[in-house]
């Protein structure tokens, strides 16, 4: 890997941004329980939608905050033996949103995750909604990915900020993927030069560090599925930027291909 990157606590907060599944994991409740939608603020507070009639919001009720423990798992966005590109494990108390607060915090997971029935949420009394929203006072973090493993205090998780391509990665990642295989493949080449078997090389990640490719050798042979990094000259910092990025790493290997 690239000495070149992201911190842990920027990677921490991108993949608690909200675009990773997550699950939350409750002292005094016996299993996991899947968030059905979650947002992170600028101050890395993350935004939680579960059903009022869970366990967890019963619990709320008699307790004002319990401790927990969210974990976010980033997938890679095209279909792969092994889609998991890390983990964040956020762990703090967690409590509901007050009544005069939940109305924009649905507002606010709303625009990431759009669906009618939050707007119930606020028009009606807390008993009738379908839907409650918590609220997770982060005290630490762990983050586990390609970098490694690392925890992160609760300051320089709340002071960092996520990757500022986070919501639309996924969609640039699943074009480059679908029609750019052959520059892909002429990334690896001009890394490792002409091998035999070629692997099979797939987009799997992109930040404004750089692009990441998963090389997969056929089932005949050779090593274990692995991850290369291409960075770019510079960290970008908007999408015009960013694709002039990688249009120029592929330029590049189309002309050594001439």
């Amino acid at each position: 890997m690239s000495s070149k990157g992201p911190s842990a606590a920027e990677r921490a907060r991108t993949i608690a941004y909200g675009v990773a599944g997550a699950t939350l994991a409750v002292l005094g409740l016996d299993e996991e329980l899947t968030v059905a939608a979650h947002v992170t603020g600028e101050d890395g507070v993350p935004l939680l939608l579960m059903p009022t009639a869970s366990d967890l919001v019963r619990a709320l009720r008699r307790e004002p905050d319990l401790p927990a423990t969210l974990r976010a798992t980033d997938l890679t966005p095209v279909p792969l033996a092994d889609r998991v590109r890390g983990t964040v494990w956020l762990h703090g108390w967690v409590s509901e949103v007050p009544l005069d607060r939940r109305r924009e915090a649905a507002i606010r997971i709303s625009r990431l995750h759009p669906r009618s029935d939050l707007l119930d949420i606020g028009a009606r009394i807390p008993a009738e909604q379908e839907w409650t929203v918590l609220c997770l006072d982060v005290a630490e973090a762990d983050v586990d990915d390609v970098w490694g493993d690392e925890t992160i205090e609760a300051e320089d998780y709340a002071a960092a900020r996520p990757d500022p391509f986070v919501a639309v990665e996924p969609g640039m990642v699943a074009h480059l993927d679908s029609h750019h295989r052959p520059e892909l493949v002429g990334l690896f080449r001009a890394r490792f030069g002409q091998v035999s078997p070629q692997p099979i090389v797939r987009a799997v990640g992109l930040d404004r560090f750089g692009l990441r490719v998963r090389c997969t050798p056929p089932p005949s042979g050779g090593p274990a599925p692995f991850d290369v990094r291409f960075d770019f000259p510079e960290p970008v910092t908007d999408l015009p930027g960013m694709r002039c990025a990688y249009r120029t790493m592929f330029s590049y290997v189309r002309g050594t291909a001439a």
